[in-house]
């Protein structure tokens, strides 16, 4: 058993991560950035949890970039071959529940 307290997570570098949990290939991660990730697409699906702060998270569809400001509680789901890059606007704690080894 485990008690994570989120808002007092910080980590070394950007994205630095707790791994939290690794069930049948699929890994939960709490990360905390201040910084932007890269553009990339998982290799499978992913959910992208804020838990504190704001992202803005950019996303292609049809080729078209587009963005959304993500808020504590919000959830943006990353279906197979969605090319993103999460923006947080300061700092950031987010939930990560992916396929283990994805970028």
């Amino acid at each position: 058993m485990k008690i994570i307290r989120s808002k007092t997570f910080t980590a070394e570098r950007a994205w630095g991560a707790l791994d939290i949990a690794s069930m049948n290939g699929i890994t939960t991660r709490l990360h905390w950035t201040d910084q932007p990730y890269k553009w990339h697409v998982n290799d499978g699906e992913e959910v992208f949890v804020v838990l504190d702060g704001q992202v803005q998270m950019r996303y292609r569809e049809e080729g078209e970039e587009k963005h959304v400001l993500l808020e504590v509680g919000d959830i943006f789901y990353a279906s197979v071959g969605t090319e993103h890059v999460a923006h947080p606007q300061g700092a950031a704690r987010i939930l990560v529940i992916e396929s283990a080894g994805s970028v």
